[in-house]
């Protein structure tokens, strides 16, 4: 089950909560989460005692991006195990929550396999348990060093390809610490950029349609004191044109074997806009969002969402709109009743299109095959499917 226990408002402090933690008060243990759906009004955490809460958090994205996905599900197949569930159904229930984010079945596949490897040797089932969660807390702290890693690759790629700092960079979606075991993927480089003085602006798209530009990036941004604005999506284009952006920075939740990158939805059109405009688009994501076994683009399943996150306007819960126009759901209609959505939670972005791949390991320019491969075959934690 998962609970709301507790909530601390919104004030000029950075946050005191992590994004994830393991927890064994008396009553047993439990996964912690930071209920993402109700930033940037209030910070709550989620309690998850069992795997169906911690799926029912993944699914509603009370937790969510590509890393932070894979440490759940890790923390998740922990849980199970020393709680005393089947494993290997609560394995496949986490795996499947998510379809397009491969970090999520890698973590899911560390954990269990830990745990498996532990009962082969002839282990009893309770330390086999612990072996799960050892993997699972193994896994939190590499997230965490290659966050810190790809922040230093990004910099420097930066300062190579825009020599002189004053960088303004644009984003889309939400790439910081509600993402990962330490400061992020995509903004953690534009924080390093903060941090050295070398950031002018960062533009903030908003991310339709549930906004988690608006309220997660720009809730991490003013947290850590970076100069940001936040655009509607179908203003970047008029930034573009203008000369405003000098380098685009996204995170992935999938890249497959050729370079294609699967991110949030409304990051290919960035990438067209990039290329006719002559800006740097680059791909910032640990080795472990690659996916060796999907071949290309056309190979990645996209999941698709509910209609109704297109349809309403979506409150969090504790300022949803009421009265007589709000919906069922509690969001606000904004388009007629009955009205058909087409709500993809991702696109995908060819390799031709992506400047760069920075990862925990160096940077992949130009994006192709070979180098996709020869960079994996550096790592042993490269996902294979």
């Amino acid at each position: 089950m998962a609970d709301q226990y507790a909530q601390t408002p919104i004030g000029s402090v950075p946050p005191t909560l992590p994004s994830l933690r393991w927890e064994e008060p008396p009553e047993g243990p439990m996964v912690v989460l930071l209920d993402q759906t109700r930033l940037p009004a209030e910070e709550v955490e989620l309690v998850c005692t069992d795997v169906p809460g911690l799926v029912r958090a993944i699914q509603t994205l009370a937790v969510r991006g590509a890393p932070l996905l894979g440490i759940a599900g890790a923390y998740g197949v922990a849980l199970a195990a020393v709680r005393g569930y089947d494993v290997d159904e609560a394995a496949g229930s986490l795996a499947g929550a998510r379809p397009t984010a491969v970090n999520l079945a890698y973590g899911v596949r560390r954990a269990a396999g830990a745990y498996r490897a532990a009962l082969e040797k002839g282990e009893t089932r309770e330390r086999a348990a612990r072996a799960a969660l050892t993997e699972a807390r193994d896994l939190h702290r590499e997230d965490a060093e290659a966050s810190a890693l790809m922040a230093a690759h990004g910099l420097a790629l930066l300062d190579e390809l825009l020599p002189g700092g004053g960088h303004r960079i644009l984003t889309h979606c939400n790439t910081g610490a509600l993402v990962s075991g330490g400061e992020g993927t995509a903004f953690a480089v534009a924080l390093e950029a903060h941090r050295a003085g070398r950031l002018r602006r960062l533009w903030v798209d908003e991310t339709r349609p549930l906004l988690q530009g608006a309220r997660l990036t720009a809730y991490e941004a003013a947290r850590t004191g970076m100069a940001y604005t936040l655009l509607t999506d179908n203003a970047a284009g008029s930034l573009f044109s203008a000369g405003e952006v000098d380098a685009v920075l996204i995170g992935a939740d999938r890249i497959a074997a050729d370079g294609s990158v699967a991110n949030k939805i409304g990051s290919y059109p960035l990438a067209v806009l990039a290329r006719y405009h002559h800006v740097p688009f680059i791909v910032v994501a640990p080795v472990t969002t690659i996916d060796l076994a999907t071949p290309d683009g056309a190979s990645i399943e996209v999941e698709q969402r509910a209609g109704q996150e297109v349809t309403e306007l979506t409150a969090p819960p504790q300022v949803a709109v009421g009265g007589a126009g709000a919906a069922a759901g509690g969001g606000l209609p904004v388009a007629p009743l009955g009205t058909q959505a087409y709500n993809p939670a991702f696109d995908v972005t060819p390799p031709e299109l992506v400047t760069a791949i920075v990862t925990d390991l160096g940077v992949v320019s130009p994006v192709t095959g070979g180098g996709i491969a020869e960079l994996c075959a550096r790592s042993r934690r490269v996902t294979i499917s």
